[in-house]
């Protein structure tokens, strides 16, 4: 299969780059700035910009077909929404949400005359289960959610399957992006917040995104994999958690591991 990946300069989107080529498919590895991927051994690398709908056509018609995408690409992004900067978020959500459907608006015509095609937008355990100072991120995958749960019902019936990929804590995490301190008054609240990765993730600490990949991997593969793939002990334990327990109950739990007294 030709697969293209959204994002593939550096951790999953990179790992997952290697993991299919690995597999004997056709990677096409794209990225904001193409030298960041000038090392990755794919079958191309091209530039792209998923918020320019003309850097998608560009990249789409150079690329020919595609059997399936891979929509990594993800800006973070911390801190209190209060006096969060709302630039920033419309940012975030132009690159996390908007973004990969501009990409899948570009692919669907042909996919749908041709009958098949693979959407993997990757997500995280946060577009399922908002925390403090994480907000903006969680708004933006939260959305992403929503919209390939739409696309798997609208797309599903021409052939076209979507799936939506939840990683928790992943080594070595998203590039680094300008935090929101915030109002002074939230200084308490972030020595708090600094280092519950670890109270979830356990002594064995972050794994790395090559456990993402072959998530990634066996979703393009496996005609039968479902809509939402959980990919990491603590985001199969949080969202089990989640599932079981209303808001209230939840948060308790949440305080109670987490040590938040905030």
């Amino acid at each position: 299969m030709r697969v293209l990946i959204t994002g593939s300069a550096r951790a999953i989107g990179r790992a997952t780059a290697v993991e299919l080529t690995k597999r004997g498919h056709e990677v096409i590895a794209t990225a904001r700035d193409p030298r960041s991927i000038e090392d990755l051994e794919v079958a191309v690398r091209m530039r792209l910009d998923v918020t320019d709908e003309a850097s998608i056509s560009a990249t789409l018609a150079a690329a020919g077909e595609i059997h399936a995408v891979v929509n990594n690409a993800a800006l973070a992004g911390g801190g209190p929404l209060e006096q969060f900067p709302i630039a920033q978020l419309r940012e975030m959500l132009e690159t996390n949400t908007i973004g990969p459907l501009r990409l899948v608006q570009q692919l669907a015509p042909a996919w749908r005359a041709r009958g098949s095609g693979v959407i993997v937008n990757i997500s995280s355990v946060q577009g399922r289960v908002a925390t403090p100072l994480e907000g903006a991120y969680s708004a933006t995958k939260f959305a992403l959610e929503a919209l390939s749960e739409t696309l798997h019902y609208e797309l599903s019936h021409f052939g076209i399957r979507t799936v939506i990929v939840e990683p928790g804590y992943i080594a070595p995490g998203m590039k680094d992006a300008p935090s929101h301190v915030g109002p002074k008054e939230y200084a308490a609240l972030w020595s708090e917040w600094e280092g519950t990765d670890a109270k979830v993730t356990g002594d064995a600490g972050r794994p790395g995104p090559e456990l993402v990949a072959n998530a990634v991997a066996d979703a393009i593969e496996d005609k039968e994999t479902p809509l939402r793939v959980e990919v990491g002990e603590d985001a199969r334990l949080i969202l089990a958690t989640r599932r079981q327990l209303d808001d209230a109950a939840f948060e308790a739990v949440m305080r109670q591991t987490l040590d938040l007294t905030w």
